[in-house]
């Protein structure tokens, strides 16, 4: 789960983060209030769930009330594009105003969890400001790590190794030190997926603080923080993604013409490579769950069919958890309630597989059976590609 800058500086404030003054506003009234309070000079930025906003012109340094009025009278009106947004872009409902910094240094700090390893990653540079990933692709030597084993935790030399890394000494290596562990604690009471700070700064008085702040959560560890799960932000996400999380449905729209519909993420990969590789584009991943019934069979075919876009629907089930035959029978049973606009084609494979077929068979639907994937995503396409 994602949450807004804003939000994670409060976050970061109470485990003794230190951050520039600010506060979020939603309207223009506060917007004016907020930057008189600090002072008129101070940067407006825009509160997305989405990165590089600073290139989409979603950061604005200004001085004074009315050209920070100004600047999130834009913000506003405007859908903000950026590298990581679609080119519809996204609507701004709020913005954080901030103090204005001078600024002497710009580093980045972030922490993930490095999966081969099975232990967070501490990783710091001082290329901050840019995006990791891009520094990772053309200096990977200007960033340093150091990993801490979760049986004994963060320890001073960890933040010391990435203080000195990235070229501070004295105070601020010391400050440094401090904030790095504060935020260790952040990433592991909370649950985090990611905490990251970019740029992390030194300002021209020598402070360290964190200029902006990222933090994602483990959906999966969510019901150990309802405080965490009420900050989550509905209107940042698609419509269709909310919906089909209500029915614990995992789903994420694309922009192709062939729906899916899969029990297993990595299964639901796996059929969207195919369709690509025989020609065609997926609208999207949906992962049904391994023990899907009649009703999320026929909220997925829903949520499938909500989209303009798709021309044609792979059902790629295996039944493990899930016996074939019950699969099929949610299928029919969802075709009397949905209306299947779109030829479709089912794979299916697993127990009672014959059963299952023999029900979709004799059921009268549009639709194809294949027995193999490789078929199913060759016959999905040229259904879906002709039509």
């Amino acid at each position: 789960m994602k949450i807004h800058e804003y939000q994670a500086k409060e976050i970061l404030a109470r485990y003794d983060v230190p951050i520039p003054k600010g506060r979020p506003a939603w309207t223009l009234d506060e917007v004016r209030t907020a930057a008189a309070d600090l002072g008129g000079r101070v940067v407006v930025k825009a509160q997305v769930h989405a990165g590089g906003r600073g290139k989409g012109g979603g950061v604005k340094v200004v001085d004074g009330v009315d050209d920070a009025v100004a600047r999130a009278s834009d913000m506003f009106e405007k859908p903000l594009v950026t590298p990581q947004t679609t080119a519809e872009g996204v609507r701004v409902r709020a913005v954080l105003v901030e103090e204005a910094m001078a600024i002497s240094k710009e580093l980045y700090l972030g922490i993930v969890l490095d999966r081969q390893r099975g232990m967070p990653v501490l990783m710091a540079s001082a290329a901050g400001g840019m995006e990791i990933e891009e520094v990772a692709a053309t200096t990977p030597e200007k960033i340093v790590k150091a990993w801490v084993d979760p049986a004994t935790g963060f320890r001073p030399f960890h933040g010391r190794k990435l203080a000195y890394g990235i070229g501070l000494s004295g105070d601020q290596a010391k400050a440094a030190v401090k904030l790095v562990g504060n935020l260790y604690r952040v990433f592991t009471d909370l649950d985090c997926s990611l905490a990251e700070i970019n740029p992390l700064v030194v300002t021209g008085a020598g402070s360290v603080l964190a200029l902006d702040a990222k933090l994602n959560f483990d959906d999966n560890a969510l019901f150990r923080h309802p405080e965490i799960k009420e900050l989550r932000d509905t209107g940042e996400e698609a419509p269709l993604e909310v919906e089909a999380s209500r029915y614990g449905i995992n789903y994420i729209k694309l922009d192709g013409s062939v729906g899916c519909m899969v029990n297993g993420a990595g299964l639901a990969m796996a059929t969207m490579d195919l369709i690509k590789y025989y020609g065609g584009e997926p609208a999207n991943f949906l992962d049904v769950g391994g023990g899907a019934n009649a009703d999320q069979v026929t909220n997925a075919f829903r949520i499938i069919l909500s989209d303009p876009n798709v021309r044609a629907v792979l059902i790629n089930i295996f039944g493990g958890i899930t016996r074939c035959d019950v699969v099929a029978n949610g299928i029919v049973e969802a075709a009397k309630r949905v209306d299947l606009r779109a030829p479709m084609v089912v794979r299916l494979v697993g127990t009672n597989v014959e059963e299952g077929r023999a029900i979709l068979a004799n059921s009268g639907l549009r639709l194809e059976l294949a027995s193999g994937l490789a078929e199913a995503a060759q016959k999905v396409v040229a259904v879906g590609v002709a039509k």
